[in-house]
């Protein structure tokens, strides 16, 4: 699966031209500003409907317009070609595939599977416990779309159940309290299969990037922890439903469940250095990709945003192998960095980016 053009209009900074991006790596080069993050942005935008850099969709638009478009074709895993395309007009996102349509948004998930590499990556390993659910949530939905609708219909659930509270609509609560049960512990349930098999992948992949005997882990410590029934659940948010209302809040949940990233029993967070903690979360993205091709036998596009930039020579290269299972890659770099032997292939395309028009290059 690649993408094949991506055109934009009064998108960012980005000028209105098709560009041919048909190959396996496609290099971006440009200072800072002129626009390479936001053509991935784009392609972001395009796959999933929102953006990875904002939830304000309105703020994509180019500065002075209130809409905009992007248009995509791509070929997908039977070498079949299709169109895609979003538009954004009178504060209303339309998508369509083939002219179809896309009613819900859950349908482009499993669409084109891409993955973002980004610089705020790092907060999954040093950030509040929020980006870390957030990461593995994603990692599960990629792939099983029974678990994205866990998820939605417990987020739906839960708003209602703490909308409930602040009405003092208590009669409502042993309601939402069962169906929040049985949501949420389908949630819990799945992420304690999904880490044991994470964990078979993500160490040793930091161990060969970082050049390190370091052992790393992730805890998985779920706020429901002495629950593992649907009826244990419901009983604890009885007990607990002074609390709740006392803080106008529900207290407990997959919603406050938290993933440690360890080594030896300790935080890592606290423990590794800098370049430690960048090379951690770009081993949780590589092995994002490990994990979703292990379960869908499924390759994904990546989108890598200048995060090659902290690291030197050797780090980059082994980087870049670990790199090797994807359909397609975006890559940005500024101009003066040294991008590695592995991106010299007849099957990459070279673009020059200055204030948001993009140039063919050698």
């Amino acid at each position: 699966m690649r993408f094949c053009t991506i055109r934009t209009n009064r998108f960012r900074n980005l000028k209105e031209e098709a560009l041919e991006v048909d190959a396996s790596k496609v290099l971006l080069i440009g200072p800072n500003g002129q626009g390479k993050t936001n053509l991935l942005e784009a392609l972001y935008t395009l796959c999933y409907g929102s953006s990875f850099r904002t939830t304000r969709i309105q703020e994509l638009a180019t500065h002075g317009c209130r809409d905009f478009r992007i248009e995509g074709t791509y070929r997908d895993e039977r070498d079949l070609l299709h169109t895609l395309v979003l538009t954004f007009k009178e504060n209303k996102r339309i998508i369509t595939l083939d002219g179809t349509v896309v009613r819900d948004r859950k349908e482009l998930i499993y669409n084109i599977p891409t993955i973002v590499f980004s610089h705020d990556d790092i907060l999954f390993v040093k950030g509040e416990p929020e980006y870390r659910r957030k990461f593995f949530d994603q990692t599960m939905s990629m792939y099983d779309p029974l678990f994205f609708d866990d998820q939605r219909r417990y987020r739906q659930i839960l708003r209602q159940r703490n909308q409930a509270i602040k009405d003092e609509r208590y009669s409502l609560l042993p309601i939402y309290d069962r169906q929040l049960a049985r949501h949420g512990i389908a949630i819990q349930q799945q992420r304690v299969r999904s880490v044991y098999e994470f964990l078979r992948i993500f160490p040793k992949i930091y161990q060969e990037v970082a050049q390190s005997d370091s052992l790393l882990d992730i805890e998985y410590r779920p706020s429901w922890e002495e629950c593992a029934t649907e009826e244990e659940v419901v009983h604890h948010l009885e007990e607990h439903r002074g609390r709740d209302i006392k803080l106008q809040t529900t207290t407990s949940g997959v919603h406050r469940d938290r993933f440690l990233i360890v080594e030896g029993g300790h935080p890592f967070a606290t423990g590794g250095s800098t370049g430690q903690l960048r090379l951690a979360s770009l081993a949780l993205r590589v092995a994002q990709m490990a994990y979703f091709t292990a379960k869908t036998g499924k390759e994904t596009v990546i989108l890598v945003d200048d995060v090659l930039l902290e690291l030197d020579i050797p780090k980059r290269q082994r980087f870049l192998t670990l790199l090797s299972g994807y359909s397609q890659g975006f890559f940005t770099f500024l101009p003066e960095e040294r991008y590695a032997d592995s991106f010299e292939t007849s099957d990459r395309k070279v673009y020059h980016v200055d204030e948001g028009g993009f140039t063919l290059g050698p």
